[in-house]
């Protein structure tokens, strides 16, 4: 028994570190354009519950069948939903067989233990409402209901066609059990919110932070790179009539999508899409006026040496994902005379599973970096270009100060 649990959460440990990758930029943007900062508590709330919510999904889901002739044949008995509430109960005494014992009855009957599972998997759940959200009764119970039947429907439609036959018996009481573990979770964390700081407390905190932190900064940085190398994936295979020829200019495309991105935008709208996502602004080291063009190309050109060849990286990553490896190896032919069977197919078949890890090495070990530097000291193509960055009051800011932070020189 304890193997079927064991599964189930073994994928989802291996399936959190790529949806933490995939939702942390929006989770970010969002939390900085509310509160204006990412403090460690709501960071960590968020990632523990996305962690619970992938192990409660692959709880109801995990192992999946495999497709056989026969598949409909064996799982036939959970063919048909049940539909009759406290059926739990004629369960519990089947599983006994009929005996009036407390091993029977409790310790060693299977079906308490599934239906107290079924009520502990929506018990964080209710916990998140009351501390983190900070929401009543009534939402825990609506998030408890909502959870658990998109988790039965999920279950007895088959993971939603994916399978000629349901896997998993869509039960009633699953419904009224997850409800109820729900409700207990936000009952039993009362003592619990009401020793952690209320929203409202961290929100006031955030405008004595007067300094653009460099986890935000990191952010919109990110952001803009990402945009980048979109764009430039875009045109290129707008305007190549053969993508994998290496006459075909991609570096220089990507040069000029650069330059428009942090050189002709930032000197129009003083502000790159990425900053205006994330309430920031540049200005120049005299005033808060537009920064003169050259300091915005001088700023851009500084940037742009660490951050290119990490955007080369990204847009070769997205063509050999559009056109597979073979991309690599016909531009490689194109390009040189030497003998392509020299070239590695083990690297070049694993190149993106590479460059994921490299990614998320590159992610969490410079966002760790660059948040535990909390001074405000501007940052070294700022200090030489002379153009720093503001931030603008967040949504969540007090309505009557809209007085811009800027890094303190």
């Amino acid at each position: 028994m304890t193997s079927a649990y064991l599964l189930p959460m073994k994928t989802a440990a291996a399936l959190f570190p790529l949806l933490a990758l995939v939702l942390f930029l929006p989770t970010a943007v969002v939390l900085y354009r509310r509160h204006g900062t990412m403090s460690q508590w709501r960071a960590l709330s968020l990632l523990g519950f996305l962690y619970y919510a992938i192990t409660a999904l692959c709880m109801t889901l995990v192992p999946l069948p495999k497709r056989t002739a026969d598949m409909c044949k064996a799982f036939a008995a959970v063919a048909h939903p049940q539909w009759i509430p406290g059926n739990t109960f004629s369960d519990i005494w089947k599983e006994a067989h009929h005996k009036v014992t407390l091993n029977a009855l409790v310790f060693q009957n299977p079906a308490v233990s599934g239906a107290v599972l079924n009520l502990a998997l929506l018990l964080p759940l209710g916990v998140f409402v009351r501390c983190h959200l900070r929401r009543g009764f009534a939402a825990a119970a609506v998030a408890g209901f909502g959870a658990s039947l998109f988790f039965e429907v999920t279950q007895g439609t088959a993971l939603w066609g994916t399978y000629p036959c349901p896997y998993r018996l869509f039960d009633v009481d699953d419904l009224l059990l997850n409800t109820a573990g729900a409700l207990l979770g936000w009952y039993v964390a009362g003592p619990l919110a009401r020793l952690l700081p209320t929203r409202e407390k961290l929100d006031d905190a955030t405008p004595v932070r007067q300094s653009v932190t460099p986890g935000r900064r990191l952010v919109a940085l990110l952001v803009d790179l990402t945009g980048v190398s979109a764009v430039t994936v875009l045109v290129v295979l707008a305007t190549a009539e053969d993508v994998y020829s290496a006459s075909h200019p991609i570096p220089q495309v990507m040069v000029a999508v650069f330059a428009v991105w942090f050189v002709v935008l930032p000197w129009l709208t003083r502000t790159t899409p990425g900053k205006r996502l994330l309430l920031l602004k540049l200005a120049s080291a005299e005033g808060d006026g537009r920064p003169a063009l050259w300091r915005i190309g001088v700023r851009a050109s500084l940037l742009g040496v660490v951050t290119l060849p990490l955007m080369a990286t990204l847009v070769a990553a997205s063509m050999v994902l559009l056109y597979g490896p073979s991309w690599v190896v016909r531009r490689v032919r194109d390009a040189s005379a030497a003998d392509v069977q020299a070239i590695q197919w083990e690297l070049i078949d694993h190149f993106p599973q590479v460059l994921l890890i490299v990614l998320v090495v590159v992610l969490l070990g410079g966002y760790v970096l660059m948040t535990r530097r909390r001074r405000p000291d501007l940052w070294p193509h700022e200090r030489a270009s002379g153009v720093h960055t503001v931030a603008l009051a967040h949504t969540r800011a007090d309505t009557g100060s809209h007085v811009e932070h800027a890094d303190a020189p």
